[in-house]
């Protein structure tokens, strides 16, 4: 059972086939706000924002599927992160939500990228903090995500670092590798030498992490192409992979929702020069036999979104890019202050 901060409950809603958990704040009404967490993560990650939310506003947090306490359903990794959305609009269906503000992190940010494109008319406006590349994680170069192979070489299940996903499933709360789930949130999750706050219950949050072919990482396929791994057709990185996530005809969305893009300068996770990307570590040399940046560039995560938000304001939407120094991938737990402020101005309860 996760332990919640006090103010914040649980429960399960039913969202088709699944049963999906989600966090509350009993007694907020208003418009409602949804929050998607990211990666080897859960809605516990959200909780000091879901509080902090200014009155007026109805904060909600859902845990994914295989993360968290939703159930373990299978990630069919060829809709790409389309089961995260499908499940997230019908978690709204359930609640008698029509539409929401929607509030994306990491992956999540992907995932409600993915729902804005399917089903425009469920999003108020979009938040993304940090959020994955519109053209997945791995396999791409350029501001307009060309794949590095037709394949997907270097991304997909084969990209996690066996390890960590080893303490993952042995749900190991230690800090003596730097690899142990507590270890990476305080050497990547968060920008060293800040320690969150309630770090024994964000850690119990990753260690909910659904482990396997199915969930995290998934399956792996092979290939004769550097590094050696390719996109598997199941899991939560093959959903991410460049042949399978693909959102760069945002433009053509209608109707446009307002989008705030929220992200720390610090990102180790999601930058342009990412240390969970094979092409930028071969570039460091801890991958070998990396082909060189003429056909193997680390893959400009950053300068991809921007150019997509870029296309969705020339085609009549609007975005707003906040860069907060001296953060990493998790604003919402660095930069409290800064992040609800940013929030609170975006999302006025009379809108």
């Amino acid at each position: 059972m996760t332990t919640l901060l006090s103010g914040v409950t649980a429960g399960r809603v039913p969202a088709g086939a699944l049963s999906v958990n989600v966090l509350q704040v009993p007694g907020r009404t208003g418009e409602p706000v949804v929050f998607v967490h990211g990666n080897v993560s859960s809605s516990v990650f959200w909780q000091q924002a879901m509080l902090a939310l200014p009155p007026g506003l109805r904060p909600l947090a859902v845990d994914l599927r295989g993360f968290g306490g939703t159930d373990p359903a299978p990630v069919d990794a060829t809709r790409g992160l389309r089961d995260y959305a499908d499940d997230l609009a019908a978690v709204l269906a359930a609640l008698a939500i029509d539409s929401a503000h929607l509030v994306g992190w990491s992956m999540g940010g992907g995932v409600v990228l993915r729902l804005l494109r399917d089903r425009p008319a469920l999003v108020r406006s979009l938040v993304l903090v940090n959020p994955v590349s519109p053209y997945g994680f791995g396999g791409t170069r350029g501001a307009t995500g060309i794949l590095v192979d037709p394949a997907g070489a270097g991304s997909g299940g084969g990209a996690a670092n066996p390890e960590f996903v080893r303490r993952l499933r042995e749900r190991d709360t230690s800090s003596e590798s730097p690899l142990s789930p507590r270890q990476v949130l305080l050497a990547f999750y968060v920008k060293p030498p800040f320690e969150p706050p309630h770090t024994d219950l964000l850690v119990e949050s990753m260690l909910s992490t659904r482990i396997g072919d199915e969930h995290y990482p998934g399956d792996v396929a092979t290939t004769d192409a550097w590094p050696g791994c390719a996109p598997g057709r199941r899991g939560v990185l093959n959903a991410m992979a460049p042949t399978r996530c693909r959102l760069d005809d945002l433009h053509l969305v209608e109707p446009k929702p307002p989008i705030l893009w929220i992200r720390g300068a610090d990102d180790q996770i999601i930058s342009d020069t990412s240390v969970f990307d094979l092409a930028y570590l071969g570039q460091l040399g801890a991958v070998p036999g990396w082909p060189g940046a003429e056909t193997h560039p680390p893959q400009p995560m950053l300068t991809q979104t921007r150019a997509v938000l870029d296309r969705y304001a020339q085609a009549g939407g609007s975005y707003r890019e906040l860069v907060l120094p001296d953060c990493g991938h998790t604003p919402h737990l660095e930069k409290p202050a800064d992040f609800q402020a940013a929030l609170a101005a975006f999302l006025p309860p009379s809108r």
